[in-house]
């Protein structure tokens, strides 16, 4: 059996925690620092090992997750690109890279666009998009490493050629919203809707520039 849960945090964050019950092997998405002891509880309620804790990106100058989690439980941190100098501690994930926690596999899915180094990751219905696809929206590109062409890309010929009833688990929605859907997603979300890839970066130049942008319409067991 497996079990899975959406942690929120009050920045309107999101982590997920899915676990192999029977074998007692666990992963972590993007961690927050802040819910170090509620996740500990949760794995001693488990009686679960946290192997590994997945980013679905990192900004630039930013620390990275997960410190007290790996000290306390000797889980890696995995990622795409993961810095050479921090090898010892980290995974670097390939494209597709499927990642196994007891008889659970979930896969790594390269969705740059938001960083260079966006990652979602799938598992059984669901997908774990981070800020490449949000709820009503997608990542923004003014980080230093973004890419909204690349992001359409992702977006596009990625995310939304997965099945309609595919569950979406963003890394951040400000309104409390905890899931939608990629078929919802693809008729309802305004910057997937009837939007061209110039129309697209065009949009993400003007909300850089902070002009005003184009508007086309608007704890579980698995």
């Amino acid at each position: 059996m497996a079990h899975f849960r959406q942690f929120s945090s009050a920045q309107g964050r999101y982590s997920y925690l899915l676990a192999d019950v029977e074998r007692r092997e666990a992963v972590l998405i993007d961690p927050d620092d802040a819910l170090a002891a509620l996740y500990l509880g949760v794995l001693d309620e488990l009686q679960a090992h946290l192997g590994l804790m997945l980013l679905t990106h990192t900004h630039a100058g930013q620390a990275l997750p997960g410190n007290r989690l790996s000290v306390a439980t000797g889980a890696m941190l995995g990622m795409a690109m993961a810095e050479p100098a921090s090898a010892g501690s980290m995974r670097s994930l390939e494209d597709g890279e499927a990642l196994a926690f007891g008889d659970e596999v979930l896969r790594a899915w390269r969705t740059p666009g938001h960083t260079r180094n966006s990652t979602c990751y799938i598992w059984r219905d669901r997908v774990f998009t981070g800020d490449a696809l949000l709820i009503g929206d997608c990542g923004s590109a003014r980080e230093a490493d973004s890419d909204p062409g690349a992001l359409f890309d992702s977006l596009n010929q990625r995310l939304l050629t997965l099945p309609d009833e595919t569950l979406v688990y963003p890394a951040h929605d400000f309104a409390g919203r905890c899931v939608s859907c990629i078929g919802e997603q693809r008729r309802s979300n305004p910057k997937l809707k009837d939007v061209s890839r110039d129309e697209f970066v065009a949009l993400y130049y003007r909300d850089a520039a902070g002009k005003p942008s184009i508007n086309r319409g608007g704890s579980s067991q698995a």
